[in-house]
């Protein structure tokens, strides 16, 4: 958290784009784009709605220009396995004073999770994301856009030097468990959002079951994390295998 708070865009350039200059330099990370889709790209960029996103940050005016200045198809991870996924450079305000903003811009698609009949859920895809993210991290959530580019929904948002995900080899375990603790919060208070009190005495007798005199964790908990992390290293490996055969 100490060293998120004191990172600056110039440390995002160089982890993302590798660069400070206005330009997204093509190569392995960063491909071109096809005229239809950097059309696209320029005249959603020009709207109100993502004027009014990147102008919403503290210390930017709603009367500032802004103005795309390059983007690019974003290689990254399974995200970009037969999906769509843009990076855009924006300039913020006059451009002897420009301030730059990266926005991710990714395709929505069908939720695999399973959902409750009778929950309320956008049928846009885009709109269901930021839904889930505003209900699970408020801040995130009402940073981020749902819009429709080429006959797909997606989700934007743009990424900020704080956005930056923890490295935990960088950590000390005190710190890594501190960490934990305070992101198990944050999905804890939103799952406890959703439900009624009797539902929550019934969820936390279930978690108090099973415990160990030994270990301060039921056992559940270590036997369902390790499945979790197994499960999303055999669907990631399986994405990749399919999409090679496909292409």
């Amino acid at each position: 958290m100490r060293s998120a708070v004191q990172r600056t865009w110039k440390h995002l350039a160089k982890e993302r784009i590798e660069d400070t200059r206005p330009t997204i330099p093509l190569g392995k990370s960063f491909w071109s784009l096809s005229r239809p889709e950097r059309v696209a790209l320029k005249a959603l960029c020009s709207t109100s709605e993502i004027h009014t996103l990147v102008t919403s940050l503290k210390g930017r005016s709603k009367d500032d220009k802004v103005e795309m200045l390059d983007s690019a198809y974003w290689v990254k991870g399974c995200s970009s396995l037969g999906l769509k996924r843009y990076a855009v450079l924006l300039g913020v305000g006059a451009e002897d004073d420009q301030e730059y903003c990266l926005l991710d811009i990714k395709e929505a698609v069908s939720a695999a999770a399973p959902r409750v009949a009778r929950a309320a859920m956008p049928r846009d895809n885009g709109k269901r994301v930021v839904e889930g993210a505003r209900s699970l991290s408020p801040s995130l959530g009402n940073r981020m856009l749902a819009t429709r580019v080429l006959d797909h929904g997606f989700f934007i948002r743009e990424l900020l030097p704080q956005d930056m995900k923890l490295e935990l080899d960088q950590l000390s375990q005190r710190d890594a468990m501190l960490a934990a603790g305070y992101l198990a919060r944050v999905v804890g208070i939103a799952h406890a959002r959703q439900m009624d009190m009797a539902t929550r005495a019934s969820w936390m007798s279930d978690l108090q079951a099973c415990r160990s005199k030994t270990l301060d964790a039921p056992s559940w908990l270590w036997s369902s994390v390790v499945q979790l992390v197994g499960n999303h290293e055999r669907g990631y490996l399986e994405h990749c295998r399919r999409y090679a055969l496909e292409h």
